[in-house]
C-alpha cells in the first residue's frame, strides 16, 4: 500500500497515525519531493472525479485570483496544474495493488476500506 501526501499536512497526519494505531503496512510518497506523473493523476481523476483530486480548500488554490481558478475548468487543465503545484492535490490518496482506493481522511471511510 502506498500513501500519497506531504509530510506536514494535518490530513495526512491524521492519515498515517491511524494507518499506524492499526497497524498497516505501508510507503509514503512524498510528491512534494519525489513529484507525480500526469498518468498517476489521470487515474486519480479517473477514479475519484478531477474536481475531488483538486484541493481548493488550500492556500494554493486560495492565491489564484478568480480568472486563474475559472480557466482550470476540465481534467486535462486540472492535471497540468496540478503537476506544477503538487500542493494542490487532495490528499492524502491511498494505493492498495496500484489502485487507487481513498483520497482524504474520513475514519469511517478507512474502517470500510482497510478494516
Amino acid at each position: 500500500m502506498i500513501v500519497y501526501g506531504i509530510p506536514n499536512c494535518n490530513t495526512v497526519k491524521k492519515s498515517l497515525d491511524w494507518l499506524k494505531a492499526h497497524k498497516i503496512v505501508f510507503e509514503f510518497h512524498d510528491f512534494k519531493k519525489k513529484g507525480i506523473t500526469a498518468d498517476k493523476l489521470n487515474d486519480w481523476c479517473n477514479i475519484f472525479g478531477w474536481e475531488t483530486v483538486l484541493n481548493r480548500k488550500g492556500l494554493t488554490w486560495k492565491k489564484l485570483s478568480k480568472d486563474e481558478q475559472s480557466a482550470i475548468n476540465n481534467q486535462e487543465k486540472a492535471i497540468a496544474y496540478l503537476i506544477e503545484n503538487t500542493s494542490a492535490i487532495k490528499r492524502p490518496v491511498i494505493e492498495k495493488n496500484s489502485q487507487a482506493i481513498l483520497i482524504s481522511f474520513d475514519e469511517n471511510r478507512y474502517i470500510e476500506t482497510l478494516g
